[in-house]
């Protein structure tokens, strides 16, 4: 994609002037359960009012193999389609399911307030969805706890050296009244994430040897006892929301999507943390402050579509601050993040109030947690696999990178 592309992309857009009726058909999951749906559907209807939005429910379970089977068999019934994960995206490209969005608008979209996500979302010189939501990653905090221990708050500008140190001083106690200075949640994310920040780095790879440094951190904490033992956590399957809401852990890196939760946990009294923060995820030597990874759910157009002009200019629409507004009105975390949607998602009551949270919302880099790749599925296979291998101690972290490195490469060949 060119930079002029780039730079045309993401401006206001002209308002879509719709003369005949028309209806447009949304393929996407979990309709009762989702809170932002209707507000979109009735601000954008009382702008246009000659454009009618339904939607199809095809569940969350199996939403990606439902939609290709919609998809695949050709049906035109389908206008906007919901793209909930980068190998779903990848699969809708390469089965030439999506209208290419480059050059599809005479006015294109600013691409600065995404923080690079539409560069991750571009394959071979096209863009095919629009990010409308998506979650980062930050760290969650209990106060009173750096309070006991006498440390003080993380910053938005700490790095992952700092984190260790404040895990290691937040360490305190025995048996059950144990607090551990960190989590780190049984997911392969929690450990490998830092070492993409840098921008250099994926997690699709032919040598995984720059994850070494991370796996030997995260284990020289978890020998130190700074943090719960994987095999413990992965025994017992216990969920990473626990130890917070019962104050067993000082620091816990995860998603921006624990917030809302966290804040329904406070107000339900099942969350003890009560005084509790937000600050950015620590970032490398060298590499910004307010880099992240993301996920992101976007929006693109069924190449079928009989009303694609009224379908582009809808997904546009939700991708806008317009739209981005609406969402965070609901509590859910827009792709766009400009200083209106921030006071509105720090303004929600139970939203820590002090002013480093509020700059957590802040992103001034975000990776995906995997790139765009036709086989990022099978990948990501032999990655969990090779991550369970090594915080388990049944192999080195050398044997399990080895372990990465050839079944990524059997992939790849």
């Amino acid at each position: 994609m060119t930079s002029t592309f780039l730079v045309g992309l993401l401006a206001p857009a002209v308002a879509f002037a719709q003369d005949e009726p028309v209806s447009l058909n949304w393929a996407l999951w979990d309709w009762n359960s989702v809170a932002y749906y209707q507000p979109l559907i009735d601000a954008y209807e009382a702008e246009h009012p000659n454009v009618t939005i339904e939607y199809t429910d095809l569940g969350a379970a199996d939403f990606p193999q439902m939609l290709m089977t919609q998809l695949t068999g050709g049906a035109d019934d389908i206008d906007i389609v919901s793209i909930k994960d980068i190998p779903s995206y990848a699969q809708l490209i390469s089965t030439d399911r999506l209208v290419d969005l480059t050059g599809a608008y005479d006015e294109p979209v600013d691409p600065a307030p995404y923080g690079g996500l539409l560069e991750e979302l571009t394959v071979d010189g096209g863009l095919y969805g629009l990010p409308f939501r998506a979650d980062f990653w930050l760290v969650y905090y209990n106060k009173d706890l750096f309070d006991a221990a006498g440390v003080d708050y993380p910053t938005n500008d700490w790095t992952w050296d700092e984190f260790y140190e404040k895990a290691r001083a937040l360490t305190s106690g025995f048996g059950a009244d144990k607090v551990y200075g960190a989590h780190f949640h049984t997911w392969r994310s929690t450990v490998e994430l830092p070492a993409i920040m840098d921008g250099e780095n994926t997690l699709i790879a032919e040598d995984y040897s720059f994850l070494a440094p991370w796996y030997e951190s995260v284990l020289a904490l978890q020998e130190e006892g700074a943090v719960q033992s994987y095999g413990a956590l992965k025994t017992s399957q216990t969920h990473y929301s626990g130890p917070f809401y019962n104050e067993q852990i000082a620091m816990l890196p995860m998603g921006s999507w624990f917030i809302g939760t966290q804040i329904n946990k406070v107000d339900s009294g099942e969350s003890l943390s009560e005084n509790w923060g937000i600050a950015s995820y620590p970032h490398p030597e060298g590499v910004a402050p307010g880099t992240t990874a993301a996920t992101i759910t976007s929006l693109g157009v069924n190449a079928n579509s009989a009303h694609q002009e009224a379908a582009l200019d809808f997904i546009r629409w939700v991708a806008s601050p317009e739209g981005a507004a609406i969402i965070a009105k609901t509590g859910t975390l827009p792709a766009i993040r400009d200083d209106a949607v921030i006071e509105t998602i720090a303004s929600n009551p139970g939203f820590p109030q002090d002013e480093n949270s509020r700059d957590a919302l802040r992103t001034t880099q975000t990776y995906l947690e995997l790139p765009v790749d036709l086989q990022a599925a099978e990948i990501e296979l032999v990655l969990n696999r090779a991550h369970d291998n090594i915080m388990t101690g049944n192999v080195s972290v050398e044997d399990g990178i080895a372990e990465m490195n050839a079944g990524v490469q059997d992939i790849l060949d």
